[in-house]
């Protein structure tokens, strides 16, 4: 789904089922017997909320619900968890209540509205119930008070020599050393808990059993979710799926190849326009002008504009995550005032350009971003190295086979030194629940592959492929593909058989 750039930065870049059955079975009793009664308001809390405003122009009510800082304690310390339900406009057709989630992890009871514009037939007969996950949002808040400039210039900048990678280490540091006060929250930040908290709003709600769509790391969440509660699910729909056992600190680990992909894809793609943006007449001849780019700033920092970009910088400018042509024009444009940076040309960064060096530039917190929920959720569901050293060994070690996307995706995080460990194993994906997996070939951002184990870890499920196709989020998208995903939600039938789709 498209989001604010900042948060689409972070997220481009920036996770055993251990529990025995009997503390899931607690788990479990604990959100049935407690369903307490919603308080339905309206969303909008002023003239600067335009998410809520969004939520009451559909008809939207909002509620906040009371859930466990540590379901191993449900009657200790509570949070609140923030829901926007829309109810089913066609009632002759009800199918139930279905959860949507944006991914990211972020804010999500814009997802309301995101399945509305995607389906609105379809979404008129659910119920739709977006939540905040837990410390995103309007639901209790998570906030270590990082700096924007200090966050994006970690996890979107490169670290391909000693010298980058020591200051990376000093930033992933300054970042988990602010998260220390809260300790006491870290550990419950987890995909698990979330899952629980759903699980709560279904109870809550009084549905035996939700549907769910999820973009990108909503993917995992719903893939969570029905491990822990397969008897409480009914059409599951995971658009752009992590791997089963990948969301974590070094989620991106295994994105460089793809990533390179995409930036093949998109020299293909400019090639054919070569008279328009000047890069060159054949795919070899434009991938030639980015290794081009990236030499010069190896040598010397590029002067774009008032902002100087060298090679740790350049590839997070350099990356693509939606396949048309109105993104792919921008980044041309985009490459061509590199292009001519590196050959000394004096230049004006684009709109888009300007804006991106200026979130590398800003040093406000904006909570709205929530750099440090996402991470807390990353380092509480799967534990990360601690010695810095293993990730500048693993950056060296893919170099050759990785140059301009390797040390991007194998960077250090805040997780190397995260004041607190994960307080559970990482679950384990393994079921027979049905599910709808959405896939483009060529994602970017969570590589095919991952999708693929996915579907294999859920041995219920069928796929659904865009070959050909480099975006990451595909719903909604062709005929092809919306068709599949609005005939499983109207109907409840998975295709017999996994499909593919053809790129639009």
């Amino acid at each position: 789904m498209q989001k604010p750039l900042a948060a689409a930065l972070a997220a481009t870049l920036t996770i055993t089922a251990a529990t025995s059955v009997a503390t899931n079975t607690a788990v479990a009793a604990s959100a049935v017997t407690a369903a307490p009664k919603l308080g339905w308001h309206v969303c909008s809390t002023g003239p600067a909320d335009e998410t809520g405003q969004r939520l009451d122009a559909v008809g939207a009510q909002c509620a906040e619900l009371q859930v466990p800082l540590d379901y191993s304690h449900p009657a200790g310390r509570q949070i609140t968890v923030a829901i926007a339900r829309r109810l089913a406009t066609d009632t002759k057709h009800r199918q139930g209540t279905l959860v949507v989630n944006v991914g990211g992890p972020e804010a999500s009871r814009q997802g309301v509205n995101a399945f509305l514009d995607a389906s609105p037939q379809v979404a008129a007969t659910f119920d739709l119930v977006g939540i905040d996950p837990r410390f995103f949002g309007r639901s209790t808040p998570l906030e270590c008070n990082w700096p924007t400039d200090r966050y994006l210039n970690l996890v979107q900048f490169g670290t391909p020599d000693r010298a980058s990678f020591k200051r990376s280490v000093a930033l992933a540091k300054d970042l988990a050393d602010r998260c220390a006060p809260y300790a006491d929250v870290l550990p419950f930040a987890s995909t698990r808990n979330t899952a629980r908290d759903m699980d709560r709003v279904r109870a809550a709600l009084g549905e035996q059993r939700i549907s769910f769509l999820g973009w990108s790391y909503g993917t995992y969440l719903g893939a969570v979710y029905l491990q822990l509660f397969p008897g409480r699910s009914d059409r599951f729909v995971l658009d752009s799926s992590h791997g089963p056992d990948s969301y974590g600190p070094r989620w991106t680990r295994e994105t460089a190849s793809a990533d390179a992909g995409a930036l093949a894809d998109w020299a293909s793609w400019v090639a054919r326009r070569n008279t328009k943006y000047g890069l060159g007449t054949t795919k070899a001849r434009v991938l030639a002008a980015v290794d081009h780019i990236a030499a010069v700033a190896k040598r010397r920092p590029l002067q774009v504009g008032t902002h100087r970009v060298d090679a740790g910088m350049l590839p997070g400018l350099l990356l693509t995550v939606v396949d048309t042509d109105e993104l792919y024009g921008e980044f041309s444009a985009q490459v061509r005032v590199l292009r001519d940076a590196a050959d000394g040309l004096v230049v004006t960064p684009t709109a888009m350009q300007e804006e991106r060096f200026g979130l590398y530039e800003l040093g406000d917190v904006i909570p709205e971003f929530g750099f440090s929920a996402t991470n807390a959720n990353q380092c509480a569901d799967r534990a990360a190295p601690r010695d810095p050293e293993v990730y500048y060994r693993d950056i060296q070690a893919h170099l050759a086979a990785e140059p301009l996307y390797g040390p991007l995706a194998r960077h250090i995080t805040p997780c190397a030194f995260w004041p607190t460990s994960p307080v559970e194993q990482p679950t384990v994906i393994d079921n027979n629940r049905p599910a709808l997996i959405v896939s483009a070939s060529g994602d970017p951002a969570t590589p095919y592959a991952g999708q693929v184990a996915m579907h294999r870890a859920l041995k219920g499920s069928r796929q659904l492929t865009v070959t050909g196709a480099y975006r990451h989020g595909v719903f909604p998208y062709s005929s092809c593909v919306d068709d599949t995903v609005n005939r499983y939600l109207a109907e409840g039938k998975l295709p017999r058989n996994d499909l593919t789709c053809p790129p639009a």
